[in-house]
């Protein structure tokens, strides 16, 4: 059992995990204000040039924020997006066939060998490369043929959070500026003070859930999927917790054999279809007397502890979620007596050949 230490506000407050996620809001408006200009270009080349694919380069909390790309870029402009697999350029150094396609990088560093060369490799094979870096003056930077600099600034605890927060941000920006959708570029500029708000929201009910707690599922649908990864990430590095996160449709497969009595469940519901799923499976576990935890902008359901979540244009409500999530992990990564800066064996920037 892990050691529960009695939490004072202060020592809450005081880490820098806690001060990074609660700049989130601050951080997306900076993009933004940055940034519009580059995305207005950006948005009439892709209209006039559509590209035949789309393909993201990244890993960790970037390559979460690719997925929430993959399902934007997909449903607002109906082109396939896919992955990298980073190890045929960095390892096999194979040819590559990406003319027409859009690569878009996502780095908070953006100095990963294995990144840098397979960036390049899609660069010479005839891809036009985006680049949403917090690092300026990195080599990704310099690869590519459009900069978007994420204006984070400073992200000096192990565990990213505003530079994720913002890259979520940043792909819903290029996929506004691209299909023309009123609504999310609206949202979009509601964005950073619902941010804010989704930081200040308590969690805390989740505490006497995962303060003991070994294993969990962390479940999300359709844009909700990436910040359940980036979820469960979280609360492997700052927890020392294993969590694994599914789609609410994929865990209907093998892994909902282990769901009994008391085994927790981290539920993201939006308000669209998705979300319907997994408030769905949310209800089927509840009813197996599962430990629910479902984020929620529909209101508690019986049978779960609610975690309070805000309404907005659906696409963009798993980042305020996801913010709301850092500062419970913030506080159950203290709880369980650790330090949620300096994860034990990693590094603020993990260099991958």
């Amino acid at each position: 059992m892990m050691p529960s230490p009695t939490l004072t506000q202060a020592a809450v407050d005081t880490t820098l995990m806690h001060s990074e996620a609660a700049e989130g809001g601050a951080a997306v408006a900076r993009f933004l204000s940055h940034n519009r200009a580059a995305l207005q270009r950006l948005g009439a080349r892709l209209k006039a040039q559509p590209p035949r694919a789309v393909i993201t380069v990244a890993r960790g909390s970037s390559d979460h924020a690719a997925t929430y790309g993959k399902y934007l870029i997909e449903t607002f402009a109906g082109v396939p997006t896919s992955t990298a697999a980073m190890s045929v350029s960095s390892i096999y150094a194979a040819p590559l066939v990406a003319a027409d396609t859009l690569c878009i990088a996502i780095s908070q560093s953006g100095r990963s060998p294995d990144l840098l060369a397979s960036v390049e490799a899609h660069r010479k094979a005839g891809a036009y490369v985006v680049a949403l870096v917090n690092d300026e003056e990195s080599p990704l930077a310099a690869l590519a043929d459009v900069l978007l600099p994420l204006k984070a600034g400073p992200e000096k605890s192990v565990a990213a959070t505003k530079s994720y927060i913002t890259s979520l941000a940043a792909l819903a920006a290029i996929t506004a500026a691209w299909s023309g959708d009123r609504d999310l570029s609206e949202g979009l500029s509601a964005l950073p003070g619902l941010l804010d708000k989704a930081f200040a929201l308590d969690w805390s009910a989740a505490l006497p859930v995962l303060t003991d707690a070994r294993n969990l599922f962390v479940i999300g649908r359709g844009y909700g999927f990436a910040v359940a990864q980036e979820a469960a990430l979280k609360l492997k590095e700052t927890c020392a917790l294993h969590a694994e996160a599914f789609s609410s449709a994929e865990i209907r497969h093998g892994p909902m054999a282990i769901v009994n009595d008391g085994f927790p469940i981290l539920a993201f519901a939006s308000s669209d279809t998705a979300g319907d799923g997994v408030r769905e499976v949310a209800v089927e576990f509840a009813d197996r007397g599962a430990a629910v935890l479902l984020a929620n902008p529909e209101g508690g359901i019986p049978g779960t502890t609610h975690l309070p979540a805000l309404s907005a244009v659906s696409a963009l409500e798993p980042i305020l979620q996801i913010a709301s999530f850092y500062r419970l992990a913030n506080s159950l990564s203290l709880a369980r007596g650790l330090n949620p800066d300096s994860p034990p064996h990693l590094n603020k920037v993990t260099k991958t050949v």
